[in-house]
Formats: structure tokens, sequence, C-alpha cells
């Protein structure tokens, strides 16, 4: 039997980033972003734990991407619709990114990530954050 993980989040994107390139979606200019922002609503899901983080998303939710704190070297956040979503971008020490698009509780999860990071790595926050 393996060993249970604590689970931080697990879910998708934020909603208002759907409903807000919806909006724009009347704008034949914004389209693009609207398509994007249907498929993330549908396929692309979030599980961050105290062990890994893992992003599922693709076409049809078929691409599964697991990283593991001890190869995170650096964070930063975005802050995305008037703040209550943002983005967040983790690289690995072999360069890597992953991005994790539209985030909900941006801020905690970021939290959560540096300091998994922080004591699995010996770095400290400051050095992880950016």
């Amino acid at each position: 039997m393996g060993i249970k993980e604590e689970v931080f989040y697990e879910g998708g994107p934020h909603i208002g980033d759907l409903l807000i390139n919806i909006l724009l979606g009347f704008t034949v200019i914004c389209l693009p972003l609207t398509v994007a922002a249907i498929v993330r609503a549908l396929w692309l899901r979030y599980r961050i734990t105290d062990r890994r983080i893992s992003v599922t998303g693709g076409w049809q939710g078929r691409d599964r991407t697991d990283i593991i704190y001890s190869e995170v070297i650096r964070i930063v956040k975005v802050p995305r619709g008037l703040g209550y979503w943002g983005d967040i971008v983790v690289t690995l020490r072999d360069g890597s990114r992953l991005e994790l698009r539209s985030m909900p509780r941006f801020r905690e999860v970021y939290d959560h990530i540096a300091q998994k990071t922080a004591d699995k790595t010996g770095k400290t926050l400051d050095a992880i954050k950016g």
C-alpha cells in the first residue's frame, strides 16, 4: 500500500477566467482566448499535495504532468482577474517550466508550493520565490 498524500488543492481553473473570456468572445478578436478558456474549463485539473504537483490537461484531459518539490528551483505568481485568481509559473532544475493558469486561491497555493519546496531542498523561501 502506498503512502497517503495530503491534498492541499484539487480542482480546475477559476470560473471567473471562463466568464470573462466568454464575454470577450463577443468580439471576434478575442474569440481564440474564449476557446482557450473553454478548453481549460473542460479538461484542465490541478492537484496540489504535500508530495507533488499534478496537472492534467491537453485535449480531453489526456496529458498528465507530475513534479516533486525537490525538482523546483523557483516559483513566480502573477495575479489575474482583479486578484481573484492568478497564474503560477514553476521552474524546474532542468530549466523547464510548468504553468498553472487561472489558479483559484493562487496566493495560498503559491505559499504552499514555496514552503514544501523549501522543506525538500533546504533553500530559503526568498531564494525560491520570484
